[in-house]
């Protein structure tokens, strides 16, 4: 199986481009420099030429705050250019893999959000993600993934990064004691993608997180304890942290679609365990 992957080196991007190499595909990786999906053109000459079976686009504008300044710029790639992809692997008859977020909920919810939950975009951010869901969905083959509060990869750049290593250096580590989410490991959300594919499972939108719920403050508790080292922890509340763009503040997401489609994701708890014992 050909694989194109557009934003390759991003976190997600460099998971999904080991873990389909390491099976034996053939894996077409484009970084940023190599194409900006936001051109048209560029992004339908690089599918028609490279064939692919399967488009896996990693690419996003990920600035949340920033987007609420440069609109364009985060629509230009969050939506036109998810749009320009779908239609590329459509005109070549390729499967489309998105990935979409949990922003697109007014995060006022008290149980996990579902694939049927009407969404309620609060920023340009979220705005810009949701259309890009949308666009994935034109693709007649298509799977729209939802992630929400990545972590993994050797680029350790994640929140989750930033209070492991506070917590490793006995510094303290300001986490939200009043944000809900459901964490995905990079490694987990790649091999649902792939268990997907591989099963030709039902097409459409899944939210492909690890299994089960937490705070923030949570979270770093579990850090401290699955290091073994004393966590200095100092809540935060989200009303108190000035921010552009408003955050979801229920922002838990439900893969209960995803483990009837035949993937089980493992739960939050044993995913941190995991990374922790290959991070450094």
């Amino acid at each position: 199986m050909r694989v194109l992957v557009t934003g390759s080196h991003g976190l997600l991007g460099t998971a999904i481009v080991d873990l389909f190499a390491s099976i034996g595909h053939d894996v077409v990786p484009l970084n940023r420099t190599q194409l900006d999906i936001a051109d048209s053109r560029a992004v339908r000459r690089a599918v028609t030429d490279a064939t692919p079976d399967v488009v896996i686009n990693c690419a996003a504008y990920n600035d949340v705050d920033a987007a609420e300044d440069h609109a364009v710029s985060a629509l230009q790639v969050n939506a036109l250019g998810v749009r320009a992809l779908g239609a590329a692997a459509r005109e070549v008859d390729a499967v489309f893999v998105h990935y979409g977020t949990d922003f697109v909920f007014d995060g006022l919810g008290t149980r996990p959000y579902t694939e049927d939950d009407e969404p309620a975009p609060q920023s340009v951010y979220a705005c810009s993600k949701l259309l890009g869901d949308w666009f994935a969905a034109d693709c007649p083959r298509h799977y729209v993934l939802r992630v929400e509060s990545l972590f993994g990869g050797s680029q350790r750049r994640s929140s989750v990064d930033r209070i492991v290593d506070a917590i490793r250096k006995g510094e303290p580590a300001r986490v939200f004691v009043d944000r809900t989410v459901t964490p995905s490991y990079v490694q987990d959300v790649a091999d649902a993608t792939w268990q997907l594919l591989e099963t030709a499972a039902p097409t459409g939108l899944y939210h492909a997180v690890n299994s089960g719920v937490t705070t923030w403050f949570e979270l770093a508790e579990e850090i401290g304890r699955q290091l073994g080292v004393p966590a200095s922890l100092v809540p935060v509340k989200v009303a108190d942290v000035p921010m552009k763009a408003r955050r979801p503040q229920y922002a838990a997401l439900s893969n209960e679609k995803l483990a009837r489609a035949g993937v089980q994701m493992p739960a939050w708890q044993d995913a941190l365990r995991r990374y922790l014992s290959v991070s450094s």
